[in-house]
């Protein structure tokens, strides 16, 4: 990533009753490309009720095409967007998986992280179950495997059971021939929509894939409710009892669109609001507020208004080159960056800067910002960040470093602006992050290390336990 190391997690769409669904659900995936780089797939259901499955790695555009997108036909479909985040690289971890039963052909897809997922693999492996990947998606479809004996009891009912086992944050949505189930963590860690699109329906990770799909926003799925969308309409049904919104805090920070409304709070505005904040609690004696392209440039904004200091284009972002993530080397990464990124020299030049950028991870990117600004004739550099200091891993489908390479993890504020060399060095209180949302709850492990849920070791760890 050529901002922070931070990755997206991955973006999920599906299409109920829609004419063309799979060329409408290459759009809404194209809408949510920003949350995956690494692989793309459609399932669809054609009239005979047989689903046909086309996925590949790469982005939306380098997957799809006409000619393949009009063998999926039928007017019911999802979609999947992934970056790695639990499990590994391959053509066998793109989604959607699709399974052949002889209780009924299905495909699912996942955006999420369970925590669980060694002890359920071990559950299910000792029970005969045989997984055709490594990514802790495949573990609910293992999980909602119909005994025989109860081959007469409607589909959701195992649902409900595996979803009671899962431990995590997640949102899935499930097709069979004839419907499709919609589901979320009773965290309410991950986003997930409902649109109406003619006398069908779509759902989406983000509200941004209604618009350049032509839905109407319905609702949001709620924490721990399965719906499923059939021909008898939307039917919502809750999993668990206990249900708490505690939206991960990334989505509003980094992760989401601009343009998407998550639980009723548009990103944007989020942003912007967060921006003002951090302007009342870490002003800066300065010239111009230059925010770091993309998603810090809402929170740039809101700065630059409350304190009535310009905001300028001092960054530039060259959007044509591939994404530095997914490079195999740091050093290829950091090259990356300075060709990603470029100061606008007779704007910063002689300038008080305040660079106002998102989060901070390992700080080797903002380090090489501060050089950058500097060595365009900048006087001063002075960072805000619009999110509390990061100090924790996530363990929900973030790919964030180790605790040992996060900058203020073991370090004070004034050692780590030293560590990235600004003039000075400031972040958002949590109480600002809250007001910017005007939530009462939302996920901020990475930043106070309060996990909603319990944590379990890696699958790796687990095998390392000696209990294989």
């Amino acid at each position: 990533m050529f901002k922070k190391e931070l990755n997206e997690e991955c973006g999920i769409f599906g299409a109920w009753n829609v004419p063309d669904a799979s060329e409408v659900t290459y759009y809404g995936l194209h809408a949510l490309q920003h949350r995956g780089q690494e692989g793309a797939g459609i399932v669809s259901v054609d009239e005979s009720g047989h689903l046909t499955r086309i996925k590949g790695l790469g982005l939306v555009t380098e997957v799809f095409n006409q000619r393949n997108l009009s063998q999926l036909k039928g007017s019911m479909a999802i979609g999947h967007i992934r970056y790695t985040t639990s499990g590994g690289q391959g053509i066998e971890n793109v989604q959607p998986f699709l399974f052949r039963h002889n209780s009924g052909d299905f495909a699912l897809a996942h955006n999420g992280n369970i925590v669980n997922s060694a002890q359920l693999r071990q559950y299910l492996e000792d029970r005969g179950s045989l997984f055709q990947s490594t990514s802790d998606s495949e573990i609910l479809a293992h999980l909602i495997r119909k005994d025989p004996t109860e081959r007469e009891k409607p589909r959701i009912i195992p649902i409900l059971q595996a979803l009671n086992m899962i431990e995590g944050a997640f949102a899935f949505v499930i097709m069979t021939k004839n419907r499709i189930y919609a589901m979320r963590d009773k965290y309410g860690l991950r986003p997930l929509s409902i649109g109406r699109l003619g006398d069908g329906y779509v759902v989406a990770s983000e509200t941004c894939a209604f618009s350049v799909t032509g839905a109407e926003f319905i609702r949001d799925i709620e924490p721990g409710e399965v719906v499923t969308i059939d021909s008898h309409g939307i039917r919502g049904q809750f999993y668990s009892e206990y249900q708490r919104h505690a939206m991960c805090a990334m989505e509003y920070i980094y992760f989401a669109r601009p343009d998407s409304d998550i639980e009723g709070c548009n990103v944007h505005s989020f942003r912007k609001e967060s921006g003002k904040i951090l302007w009342r609690e870490q002003p800066a004696d300065a010239d111009i507020v230059v925010g770091v392209p993309d998603s810090s440039l809402s929170a740039a904004s809101g700065y630059a208004e409350a304190s009535g200091l310009p905001n300028e284009m001092g960054l530039i972002k060259n959007k044509y080159i591939a994404r530095t993530f997914i490079q195999p080397s740091q050093k290829l990464r950091e090259r990356g960056v300075k060709m990603k990124l470029s100061p606008v020299k007779s704007i910063v030049n002689g300038k008080r800067i305040v660079l106002v950028d998102d989060s901070i991870v390992r700080g080797t990117t903002s380090l090489r910002i501060v050089r950058m600004l500097r060595e365009a004739g900048a006087r001063e550099v002075h960072v805000r960040i619009a999110s509390p200091m990061m100090k924790n891993p996530c363990y929900y489908g973030i790919d964030m470093s180790t605790k040992e390479e996060i900058l203020c993890s073991s370090r004070t504020l004034e050692e780590a602006r030293q560590v990235i060399e600004a003039d000075s060095l400031g972040y958002l209180s949590f109480k600002g992050l809250l007001e910017a949302g005007h939530r009462s709850d939302m996920c901020m492990a990475c930043f106070d290390g309060k996990y909603p849920t319990a944590l379990y070791s890696s699958y790796e760890e687990y095998r390392n336990e000696d209990k294989f």
